[in-house]
């Protein structure tokens, strides 16, 4: 089952069920997939089971939906500040290719960069048996709801961003409940959305270069994730692609069950306070900048895979210049 949030042409928030085609099914209890995500746990039953359930508040055309910009991100919080956006890198097969390529300076050829230590590292420890912990991946904290862009909507990097580069991967979606346990609400496609260029200075800087935007959706997967995911990810210019590849992602393209990266995440205790959202960001191997490509601003974003059905589009933009200054009270 895939759900969206959406706004109806009244204002009023929405959680619809993609049912094939144009037609989104409304739900009639549940207003947002959060308060349906709390109820999935007090009921202790899946958020399918309810969402079937639903009696139903008429329907809505997709297409209408997109093409007015009342699409919503499919998981958020109340108060953004209560969702943690975060992220683990150097997770999928050929993923440090990339990084690496970013990471090395002229006389390194024959050292093993920290990135290429750490994903070799996930090779032979991010999937053990039985279970049991594995060795930890790269993690890095992107922001809070505040910084999460719907589908359709403006990526708009800072006025001193040096790019504005798209990572199309796949983001877990979570809820704590109130006794601290985290729940997987479902997985979505999204766009981490980075300043590879800032990052390619010095890979210490990884963190500068992760803190703005993101964008998730349009559709959230309740259930299992596909072993094989298989996607597409594309850059467009003036109406024409510039640049276009596949990705892969799921377990069976990964160095670490989903399991283990999880684990590594909500292992902090102050990531499983009571009633937060979790969107979390498992990787990528697939980047147009490794290609030499710069976006710009009026391109346009475009990732895709069969499982997460509509694709996640938006634009790009830049910020207006700021000057900040800090005043002593």
């Amino acid at each position: 089952m895939n759900l969206i949030q959406l706004r109806t042409k009244a204002g009023d928030r929405r959680v619809g069920i993609v049912s094939g085609g144009d037609t989104l099914k409304l739900l009639s209890a549940f207003d947002t997939t959060y308060d349906l995500a709390q109820a999935a746990i007090a009921s202790r039953k899946t958020i399918a089971e309810l969402a079937a359930a639903d009696e139903g508040a008429g329907t809505e055309s997709y297409d209408a939906v997109i093409a007015e910009g009342r699409l919503l991100v499919p998981l958020d919080h109340p108060d953004p500040a209560h969702c943690i956006v975060t992220g683990t890198g150097l997770t999928h097969l050929g993923s440090a290719d990339a990084r690496d390529q970013m990471h090395k300076t002229l006389g390194e050829a024959e050292t093993l960069t920290d990135s290429m230590k750490m994903f070799r590292d996930g090779l032979s420890g991010g999937k053990p048996a039985g279970g049991k912990p594995g060795v930890q991946p790269e993690w890095f904290y992107k922001g809070d709801g505040s910084i999460v862009v719907a589908g359709e909507q403006a990526l708009t990097m800072p006025a001193f961003a040096l790019d504005g580069g798209e990572e199309p991967e796949i983001t877990g979606c979570y809820l704590v409940g109130p006794d601290g346990t985290p729940w997987r609400v479902g997985f979505a496609i999204g766009n981490e959305f980075s300043d590879h260029i800032t990052e390619r200075q010095n890979y210490l800087l990884l963190a500068h270069s992760k803190l703005r935007q993101c964008s998730v959706g349009p559709e959230l997967l309740v259930g299992p994730l596909p072993d094989d995911v298989r996607g597409t990810s594309r850059i467009t210019r003036s109406g024409k692609t510039i640049w276009e590849k596949s990705f892969l992602s799921g377990e069976a393209n990964m160095s670490h069950w989903i399991a283990n990266l999880e684990h590594h995440h909500f292992k902090y205790g102050l990531f499983r306070r009571p009633g937060d959202v979790h969107l979390h960001f498992f990787g990528t191997a697939t980047l147009s900048v490794t290609d030499g490509i710069k976006p710009e601003p009026g391109d346009r974003f475009e990732i895709e895979a069969k499982a997460f059905g509509r694709p996640l589009r938006n634009p790009l933009a830049r910020a207006a210049e700021e000057t900040v200054t800090v005043r002593a009270l």
